[in-house]
Formats: structure tokens, C-alpha cells, sequence
């Protein structure tokens, strides 16, 4: 009979210490993965006087963070949002994502990273990391050099009411080449620096823990052979999530998979969190992942109404693109439409088909096949109020409420299956802001972290671009030096 395979969606395996026969290497702290959040957890155990051997399963550094848009989500008050003339608060900062980072956010890291933001944006200058003192304006990508934009939904009810709006979104600046690409490069530099012993083409599978229970190392292939790397302070897993796990994604967001394209690489398959589990670890919020819906660029897009397939409005239309994307997936089963007219009609980015064209409201909800004057009521309520600049019903911002009046009328496809829907996962194990994992009932791991999206970091839904980078460099720092000091002390006890 053949071997059974590997169920790749459950918990890791893991071996024991005293099965171990011979270590390869050793280390004060082993970090796994080399993209944003391996990078800072690596850098900041260095500063604090640990060696650190950083193992990495590709051939260079990078990871996911490298092909982002390279924004971080920073604020309270950053020398750049200063420069624009804009205010902002670590107690505003908090409040807007204590809001918007639900449902289960986590306000222990919450505070403390808007406590902490400035430090980090001046950290991360430190390491090299290039911005430049401009606002660009909306939105998750710039397409010039400048850094600051609004990158999530500040500007947008009910969080403007909840927090006076401020842009947190900040790009690095590029040079050439795309900003997280630039990022990467930068921290890559800024780990060698720093003394990192660095191990590329190593493909970590198991963790190795002792008689109690304490992460004492890990298992990996390097040469296509067997490898074991003792950790004296601690293994800290930042390998990313879990989207291109296929049995991941079934057993736990199954909603995501019908979604095209997926913001990362192969190595977010779920290794670290599968790893993490083995080991006791609790993984939570497994549901929760960021769908990205372009339909604002061009923004003149925004003054259109989003409707289901019952021909009804489901939100207001200047939500940042994140919060629309997951309402239109999970509450409207990725069924919905963009209704706009002759004047505020542009094709959108990213390129999108037109389901539907008609001269009258009642032509065009004929031809998308909706109940029979469904769109008709809804369009004449919307511009009913329209004409006097509201929206009562949503609360959608008056600079994009405008009657759609003048034909033809056309419905943009935002179908699961024919739009580009961009997804990555949220959830992840469950961590301390000292990047400690967590069993199920919350007790920390001895030996054990995790940064990045490898955790179930600062938000569930309602996601703000740059918050993964700002999440996983930030938090990625306190798990660094946790693990270093954990690995001082140990070394004290044996003097």
C-alpha cells in the first residue's frame, strides 16, 4: 500500500529533542522567513545582542512584502504627516481602527502600535527605508514617488464622525522600481548589516521541542538533506499566510477561494501556521481575509451606486475598496454591479467588463435580469435624494453624490468571477505583542513566536492597506527582542 498523504490544511508534525541526533548549526534565535516582518525581527534580535540565523526556502530575500505597494500604515503624528499639514493623534489613530479592525481586534496591539508609530516610522528610517515629504491623495497605490495617502476609510461615515480623518498610508519612495521592491531592498541591506548569519534555499517543515514542551529548534531540508537548528532564546515563524493553501482555504475561508487573483507568493502556504500549531499554538480569526474590489480609480467611479442582484443598494460607495470588496463577497455572494450614467461613466482600473448598457433605467435592469422594477426604485430613490446632495440611506460623502440622470446607463461586472477581486489572508496564530504564541488557553509557548501574516495581527475585517507591513515590521521588532532577551537570561542561568 502507498504512504497516506499529508493532510497540508491541519497541524505540522513535531519531533523531539531528545530524538535529535545531531544539530547542524545553533543560534540564540532562529527566524523563519525573509520578507518585511522576518527582516525586523531579525535586525532588532541583532541590536540586542543575539545571533541570529535567519533561514529563508527561496533564494534571496523579499517574500510577499517585496511585491506590494510598499505602504505602511503609520500615524499619531509622523514627521511626514506633519510636513503636509495634516494632525493626527496616537488616541485618533486608535479610535479609527478600533473601529474599523473588527469584529475580535485586538486592543492590547492596537494601543500600543498607535503609542509606538512614530518610533517605528523613525526606525524604519534608520534602516534606510526612503519617503518622501508629499501627499499623493486616495488610495492604496501611487503612481508617482509621493508617500502620504488616505488608505483606508477615514474620510468615509461612520469613521469620520468616529475619528477626525488623517492619511496614514505611507509609500516608500521608489527608484526605479516598484516601492516594495525598493522596501525589500533596504531591509535586506539593513539585515545583512546588522550581522545576521543569513541561510537561503532552506525549506523548514517541523519544530523540535523538548521534554517540557519549550521550542528548543527546527527541522529542514537544505541540499536535499536533512538539517536541525537548535534555538537558544527561540524560533520565531514569519513565513507568511495561508492563501495558496488549497486545503487551508476550504477548511477555514472557504469564501476566498472564488476569488481570482491572490496578493502573494507560493511561500504563503500556510507552513508557519501549520508549524506553530503542531506545537500547541491556537490559530484564530482563520475566516477573516482582505478582498480588494478596484472599482474607485478612476474616483469619478465613486458617484456611481453599487447594487446586488436584486437590484439594491448594499453600501456606500466611498468605503475604502476593502470594506466594499468583503461586503460584496461574503454578504452579496460576489453578485454586484456598478450602476453608473453617461456623466460619471470612466473605464476603471483594473479593466472591467460592462454587463449591461441601456437608454432608460428599465432597459438596463431588463437587460441584467433583475426583479422587475427593483433597479427602477432603486435609482429613482437614490436620486431623489441626490438632487439635494444626500444620501440618508448610507451616508455616502456629498462630493460623490450626484443624480444619475443623463443615458445611457451602463452596469460595470463586479462578479466574483469576472472581476479582479484581490485576496490575501488575516487570520493566523495568536500572539502577545511580544510576538509570543499562544496556546488555546492563552498561555505563551515557551520558545515560541510569530510576526507578520503568519499571526492574526492588527485587523480581521475592514482592512487598511499597509497595515500587514506596518503589523509585521512593527510587531516583528517586539518579538526580535523578546527572543534575544529570552536567549541573555538562558545564558545567564548556565553561567
Amino acid at each position: 500500500m502507498g504512504r497516506k498523504k499529508r493532510d497540508m490544511g491541519r497541524a505540522a508534525a513535531v519531533r523531539r529533542a531528545r530524538n535529535t541526533e545531531r544539530w547542524s548549526d545553533e543560534a540564540d534565535v532562529i527566524v523563519l522567513g525573509f520578507g518585511a516582518a522576518g527582516a525586523s525581527v531579525a535586525i532588532e534580535a541583532a541590536c540586542n545582542d543575539a545571533d541570529v540565523l535567519l533561514l529563508e526556502r527561496f533564494s534571496g530575500g523579499g517574500g510577499t512584502s517585496a511585491l506590494s505597494t510598499g505602504q505602511i500604515y503609520l500615524g499619531g503624528g509622523t514627521p511626514i504627516q506633519q510636513k503636509c499639514g495634516f494632525e493626527d493623534s496616537p488616541d485618533e489613530m486608535y479610535a479609527y481602527l478600533i473601529a474599523s479592525c473588527g469584529p475580535g481586534e485586538d486592543e492590547a496591539k492596537i494601543r500600543l502600535f498607535c503609542d509606538e508609530s512614530v518610533e517605528h516610522f523613525h526606525w524604519l528610517v534608520e534602516q534606510g527605508v526612503p519617503f518622501k515629504e508629499s501627499f499623493y491623495g486616495d488610495g492604496s497605490y501611487t503612481p508617482t514617488d509621493d508617500c502620504l495617502s488616505y488608505s483606508g476609510s477615514e474620510l468615509a461615515h461612520p469613521y469620520r464622525e468616529i475619528a477626525r480623518p488623517a492619511p496614514r498610508g505611507h509609500t516608500v519612495q521608489q527608484d526605479g522600481i516598484e516601492a516594495g521592491a525598493m522596501l525589500m531592498n533596504r531591509l535586506v541591506a539593513a539585515t545583512e548589516s546588522a550581522g545576521v548569519r543569513i541561510q537561503l534555499d532552506t525549506l523548514c517543515e517541523t519544530l523540535i521541542l523538548d521534554d517540557d514542551n519549550r521550542v528548543v529548534g527546527v527541522v529542514a531540508k537544505c541540499e536535499r538533506e536533512e538539517r536541525c537548528y537548535r534555538a537558544l532564546g527561540g524560533v520565531v515563524l514569519c513565513t507568511g499566510g495561508f492563501i495558496n493553501n488549497p486545503q487551508m482555504v476550504r477548511r477555514h475561508a472557504p469564501w476566498l477561494a472564488r476569488c481570482r487573483y491572490r496578493l502573494a507568493t507560493d511561500g504563503d502556504d500556510g507552513r508557519g501556521i501549520r508549524m506553530g500549531m503542531g506545537a500547541g499554538g491556537d490559530a484564530i480569526r482563520m475566516d477573516a481575509g482582505s478582498v480588494v474590489l478596484p472599482f474607485t480609480v478612476p474616483k469619478i467611479l465613486i458617484k456611481g451606486i453599487l447594487v446586488n442582484r436584486r437590484g439594491m443598494r448594499f453600501i456606500q460607495e466611498d468605503l475604502y475598496q476593502t470594506t466594499v470588496g468583503e461586503a460584496a463577497l461574503l454578504r452579496e455572494g460576489g453578485e454586484v454591479f456598478l450602476i453608473v450614467d453617461e456623466e460619471t461613466f470612466e473605464r476603471p482600473f483594473a479593466p472591467t467588463e460592462i454587463a449591461a448598457v441601456g437608454e432608460t433605467v428599465a432597459e438596463l435592469e431588463s437587460e441584467l435580469g433583475f426583479p422587475a422594477g427593483s433597479l427602477q426604485n432603486t435609482v429613482a430613490t437614490y436620486n431623489e435624494h441626490a438632487l439635494r446632495g444626500q444620501d440618508p440611506i448610507f451616508n455616502k460623502a456629498p462630493d460623490y453624490v450626484t443624480p444619475l440622470v443623463h443615458p445611457p446607463f451602463a452596469a460595470l461586472d463586479f462578479t466574483a468571477e469576472n472581476a479582479w477581486y484581490s485576496v490575501f489572508t488575516l487570520g493566523g496564530l495568536h500572539t502577545l505583542p511580544t510576538g509570543q504564541v499562544l496556546t488555546p488557553d492563552e498561555e505563551p509557548i515557551q520558545g515560541l513566536y510569530a510576526a507578520g501574516r503568519t499571526t492574526s495581527g492588527l485587523a480581521a475585517q475592514g482592512y487598511s492597506s499597509g497595515l500587514s507591513i506596518a503589523d509585521g515590521t512593527f510587531f516583528g521588532r517586539k518579538a526580535g527582542r523578546h527572543a534575544a532577551l529570552a536567549a541573555a537570561a538562558i545564558r545567564r542561568q548556565q553561567r
